[in-house]
């Protein structure tokens, strides 16, 4: 289903969810353009009307490819596991593919959209407090879980769409100042991922609307 050209990404350096399809699009060897969407300049280039037609939410990303536009990360991260060939993002064997479904689903679901920009612009002087005890939340409740199902990586020994969930979010857990180190499954998982190319290339310290003062 390959078609001659490339998808094109419409995210921000910082977002963790353009991260994630980031990571997907690299852990399957997928060539594609960036456009940037600064999410702070202009009062947020997500909020104009040219960029609504492309995702209504005015959320990033947006991507487009194979002639359709689609939002949100877990769906895009998904299309693109049923429509390339590479490594598989979802196991094939039921149960661990509903336990990394679980996983992804609880960081982007119940931990990334309490504490992310439009809700934190919100929220104002309180915005760090905020974020820590809702990031520490999640991470209480991933943490058992994590025990469980993790081998080398989230669930047993292949990389999936939970690992590309879970390293964007401790990202973001370090930017607010939360320790990690409670958390020592999760810490161990990221250290790991962090090693991989595919991680390594799709950081945020390194992409092509990174500013300067931040990158690596």
């Amino acid at each position: 289903m390959a078609t001659q050209t490339k998808p094109v990404l419409h995210g921000y350096f910082r977002s963790s969810c353009s991260w994630r399809v980031r990571i997907a699009f690299a852990l399957k060897g997928i060539e594609y353009d960036q456009v940037a969407v600064n999410l702070i300049k202009d009062g947020g280039q997500q909020l104009t009307e040219q960029y609504k037609t492309l995702n209504p939410m005015q959320q990033v990303p947006a991507v487009e490819m194979d002639g359709i536009t689609l939002s949100q990360s877990l769906t895009v991260i998904q299309y693109i596991d049923e429509t390339r060939p590479g490594p598989r993002l979802l196991p094939s064997d039921p149960k661990s593919r509903a336990q990394v479904r679980m996983i992804s689903d609880i960081i982007a679901s119940g931990i990334q959209p309490l504490q992310n920009l439009y809700v934190l612009q919100k929220i104002g002087a309180e915005k760090v407090q905020w974020a820590q005890h809702f990031i520490d939340r999640g991470f209480q409740a991933l943490e058992p879980i994590l025990k469980q199902t993790a081998g080398k990586y989230c669930v047993g020994d292949e990389i999936s769409m939970a690992d590309i969930c879970l390293v964007p979010q401790v990202y973001n857990a370090e930017r607010f100042k939360v320790d990690v180190g409670q958390y020592p499954t999760i810490k161990r998982l990221n250290q790991t991922l962090l090693e991989i190319e595919a991680f390594k290339m799709s950081h945020p310290s390194c992409q092509p609307d990174t500013p300067a003062d931040l990158r690596a």
